[in-house]
């Protein structure tokens, strides 16, 4: 048998250039600061670590920008 290849369609290509050239803004630190809250109570590993990512993006705008 052979593996499904995965196959990129124009589109994706052009949103994902899209999304990487424009600028996202973040939610508030206290909404983010709520959300790891309610990710922690949840055991919900993966969202702990996402928002505690973006609570530092937002917290300090520098960090890990070129």
């Amino acid at each position: 048998m052979s593996r499904p290849s995965y196959i990129r369609r124009p589109t994706e290509v052009a949103a994902i250039r899209a999304a990487a050239r424009s600028a996202r803004p973040l939610p508030p630190v206290p909404a983010l600061m709520a959300a790891l809250l309610v990710a922690h109570e949840r055991a919900d590993r993966e969202g702990v670590t996402l928002c505690a990512h973006r609570v530092v993006r937002a917290s300090e705008p520098e960090v890990g920008e070129p």
